[in-house]
């Protein structure tokens, strides 16, 4: 794991389209991997993934403190892109392509514990789910239960997704509950 963690944070594979600066957390022993999709401006400044205002989302549809969120004995956060990827026209990029067939396979098979995937917005869900995703994000939430065991997607809690948000109330009254008692329910049997 030591190798693992030392390669990525020296990556520099984007270096000509960004500034490198690998956002994540692991250890070996956590549980929970949440991947999302890159880390935003704030997140780059601080090194912290989900040091933002969708990780006070996050943790609270997870319904946890900061502490428990990033205790790594517990959770490992490993984002589809490692580096913030710039913005246009005020909305951040997507992340680069190289980055998830590089390092998302790699840090999976380093971390033999965990139980469950959240995957966090279409990025995450178009590398992990590929083909069995369903036709949109919405769909392929709303069907929660057929990645199950391994995987659980979520929309990204950004403040961009509030409009979705009002529009899918089932998401809240449905999803968002079951993911809490999964959760709980994952770190009440270590």
């Amino acid at each position: 794991m030591r190798v693992l963690l030392s390669e990525a944070r020296a990556c520099r594979v984007c270096e000509k389209h960004l500034e490198p600066r690998p956002v994540f957390r692991v250890g070996a022993k956590a549980r929970l991997l949440i991947v999302g999709q890159a880390p935003g401006r704030r997140v780059h400044e601080t090194g912290i993934p989900w040091n933002d205002p969708s990780g006070d989302v996050l943790r609270e549809w997870l319904g946890m403190d900061r502490e428990a969120f990033y205790d790594t004995s517990r959770i490992a956060i490993v984002p589809i892109g490692l580096c913030y990827p710039g913005t246009v026209g005020g909305a951040d990029l997507p992340p680069r392509r190289e980055c998830a067939p590089l390092w998302q396979p790699r840090f999976r098979a380093a971390l033999p514990d965990i139980g469950l995937t959240l995957l966090v917005g279409s990025y995450a869900q178009n590398f992990y789910l590929a083909s069995a995703r369903k036709s949109s994000l919405a769909q392929t939430v709303r069907a929660w239960r057929d990645y199950l065991p391994e995987f659980f997607p979520l929309p990204h809690p950004s403040w961009r997704n509030i409009g979705w948000l009002k529009k899918n109330p089932w998401f809240a009254k449905d999803v968002l509950p079951a993911l809490r008692k999964r959760v709980a329910r994952m770190f009440r049997a270590v």
